[in-house]
């Protein structure tokens, strides 16, 4: 009878002991496989990993479940600004912060990934304004120093973006020229030398996203040297030599990375004089600077 009550109590000792680690392995099924998820990945982890960047803001790209550059470029982002390793892998450290600072409907994501939305996780909202984007404004014309907008017209040719005759070990991406690679490094070496390092990567996206924008030229010396556009060319301080720092954060900027989430204007509070700069819609701050659309 005694050896029956502790084989009994033995039992109830192993039933209370696996049943929650069950539960446990059953509630957390739903966030990432043990997988490490690097560039190149493709498949349900990417997903979940494009989805909660996209969540919490850092991922405006299409939800494909593709691991590429604008995945691996919104993880790196994430990463510095949670204070993690900056490696562009999601490994057990980076998935388990992201799951703590997201959520993930695997269900409602999947449900919008076949219906062929392009994106498909917002966060913040209600899901039913989640489903689809808005149709993307056009940008707003006004330009800096309140004058006159420019009256639409063609875009003229940009010869400095033909490719170099003689290819170098750095790698230039998109058409961009050397010149224009070493013009955005002198920019951004003048504006940004003291700044972090994400920050000189958002002075270089910024200038790239005006010579995508309507509002600016379509060239790389025409946006820096546009009168007024830059207080680096107005001191002299962009011909100053460019580091080695500061042509690394213009390639990155080239190969996709945008810390800014695609804004076109920046300026430092601390300096700032201009009543319309502090009232364009502001993004984020990176250092010392405010980033605006």
């Amino acid at each position: 009878m005694k050896k029956k009550n502790i084989l009994i109590k033995y039992v109830i000792l192993i039933f209370f002991c696996t049943v929650p680690l069950t539960l446990m392995k059953h509630h957390t099924a739903h966030a990432f496989t043990n997988q490490v998820i690097q560039k190149g990945a493709v498949g349900d982890d990417v997903i979940e990993l494009q989805s909660r960047l996209q969540y919490i803001g850092y991922y405006n790209g299409k939800i494909d479940g593709v691991f590429g550059w604008g995945t691996y470029w919104a993880l790196r982002n994430f990463q510095y600004e949670f204070g993690l390793p900056i490696d562009g892998l999601a490994g057990a450290t980076t998935k388990a912060k992201l799951v703590k600072a997201s959520k993930y409907d695997k269900q409602f994501v999947k449900n919008q990934i076949n219906a062929g939305k392009k994106f498909t996780h917002y966060g913040g909202v209600d899901k039913n304004k989640q489903s689809a984007p808005s149709p993307k404004a056009p940008a707003n014309k006004a330009p800096a120093n309140n004058a006159a907008p420019k009256p639409a017209a063609p875009k003229p040719a940009a010869p400095q973006k033909a490719a170099p005759k003689k290819p170098t070990a750095a790698n230039t991406p998109n058409g961009f020229s050397q010149n224009d690679i070493r013009l955005m490094a002198n920019a951004v070496h003048g504006e940004s030398r003291g700044e972090p390092y994400i920050g000189q990567v958002a002075v270089a996206a910024v200038i790239l996203n005006r010579v995508n924008s309507a509002s600016f030229p379509n060239t790389v010396s025409g946006v820096i040297f546009e009168p007024g556009a830059f207080t680096a060319v107005t001191d002299g301080q962009i011909w100053l030599t460019p580091n080695e720092t500061s042509k690394k954060a213009v390639l990155d900027a080239i190969n996709g990375w945008d810390p800014t989430g695609e804004a076109i204007y920046y300026f430092n509070p601390d300096t700032a004089t201009s009543g319309w700069i502090w009232g364009r819609p502001q993004i984020k701050r990176i250092g010392q600077h405010i980033f605006c659309k």
